[in-house]
Parts: structure tokens; sequence; C-alpha cells
């Protein structure tokens, strides 16, 4: 999928619902103070218009397999197309990030969360709304959290630990099935509040708060990654001018 599929997907009936959902499961965990920086990875556009005020500044940033969109619609654009692996952000200049159709995309997702942590400032905050390995949504094409690895609670722990973040919090969302049925979207927040008692495993996405441990400095496992396009072409090594000696003609001697 690329952002012309998010965006028709979210223009949708589905589509509002499940940014209505998710957002609802999200606000609380949301404890964004004014002057901080939330950067949104993957396609968290309408979750950063639903969740975000003019008093934090927001930034978007889209995989560049996916495409990118001018973001927001009014004012100075503050989106752009990038790589996940090589965020262009100095250390430590993220307060809070928020990752929603970004991870079940990446081809290595440790290498991303460690990219996510070398930005982030030391106890910043990472919410990573992700695909449930048991729940429908992750087998069905009918919405943007059917493509790509879905994942379950206990790898998403172990990829957080591996990439020194600690788990602060657990949230599920979308007990709805993905259908565009009138009908169900009616009887979508009923479920909602049914699923987070009686069948919270089988959710459609799994939702998790992960704080960043800033002991990690120290652990030296933390590279940032050289991609092979930017490697620089090693000239030979220089060697040092060869002196020709003088050819001096001498007259012989009388």
């Amino acid at each position: 999928m690329d952002v012309v599929d998010y965006g028709e997907f979210y223009a949708r009936p589905l589509g509002r619902a499940t940014c209505r959902l998710v957002s609802a499961a999200l606000r609380p965990m949301m404890r964004v103070q004014p002057g901080q920086t939330i950067l949104g990875l993957g396609h968290a556009v309408p979750y950063l218009d639903a969740l975000t005020d003019t008093q934090v500044t927001s930034l978007a940033f889209m995989l560049a397999r996916q495409g990118v969109t001018d973001w927001p619609k009014s004012g100075l654009v503050r989106s752009a197309l990038v790589d996940e692996y090589d965020l262009p952000l100095l250390e430590s200049s993220i307060d809070h990030a928020l990752v929603v159709h970004g991870l079940e995309r990446a081809d290595t997702p440790l290498e991303m969360l460690q990219e996510i942590w070398r930005v982030m400032a030391p106890q910043g905050r990472l919410l990573l709304v992700v695909p449930n390995r048991r729940g429908i949504w992750s087998s069905s094409e009918t919405s943007p959290f059917g493509y790509g690895q879905p994942f379950s609670r206990s790898q998403l722990a172990k990829l957080l630990k591996d990439s020194q973040f600690s788990v602060t919090q657990w949230q599920h969302a979308l007990f709805m099935p993905p259908t565009q049925i009138p009908a169900a979207l009616r009887a979508a927040v009923a479920m909602e509040r049914i699923g987070k008692v009686a069948y919270y495993r089988f959710s459609g996405v799994i939702i998790v708060e992960a704080m960043k441990q800033v002991y990690a400095f120290s652990s030296g496992k933390r590279v940032r990654r050289l991609m092979p396009r930017l490697k620089p072409a090693l000239l030979p090594a220089p060697q040092p001018a060869r002196k020709e000696a003088a050819q001096l003609s001498l007259p012989p001697r009388s």
C-alpha cells in the first residue's frame, strides 16, 4: 500500500471508524506537554490530526517505499519522505514517537526501533500501533492492517527489549470486524467496550507504550546504520611523488 491507498481508506466510513476507535485508545497514553516534539512515523497523519494541537511540534515522516503527501493542509509543511533506518534528525531530538502503519512494513523491525531510540530524548515515550497476529484484521485486506507482518505481544516485548525500550503499558483496539456494513459500523463502540473485557487478545491491533532506557548509551550496541548507497568511494592510497635525479653533464678535466 502507498499514501494514496491510505488516504482512500481513511476517507471511507470504515477508515473513519478505525481512526476514532484507535484514537480513543491512544488518547489516555498521549501525555504530551506544551512545547514538546512528537514524531509520527509510517502513516500516522490521521492520528496526529485527532490527537495533537498547536501547542506541540508535530512531524509526519513517511516511509520511502510508501510515498509522501504534504501535511498539514494549511501552514508550513511538516511531512517528509524518509528512510526509516536513517532518520534525518539529531540524537535525542524527539520527546514522543507514534508509529502507525510502520513497524509491520519494515524489513528489519529491530533496526527501525534502534533508529527511533537514537532520535528520542532520554525517558522519551514510544507508541506503537501494530496489527495483532491473533486478530481478524491482520488476515483481511480491507484495511491497511491486513498488510505486512502482524505481531503478538510476546514478539513486541522482545523487540522492544532488544532495542533498549522498557514496556510501560499495553492496550488493545478494533474489536469490530473489518467490514463496511453500516450495522457493524453503528455497533462499533459497543463492540469495543465488550471486546476489551471479554476477548481483548483477539483485537485488531495491539498498542504498546514504551520508554527509552538511557542506560543503553553505555552498552556499546548503538551504531548508526550506514546505507550502502551512502558509502564513500575510496580512491587508491596516494603515493609519494618520485623525484628524478638530475643528470649533469660535466666537461672533462684538462
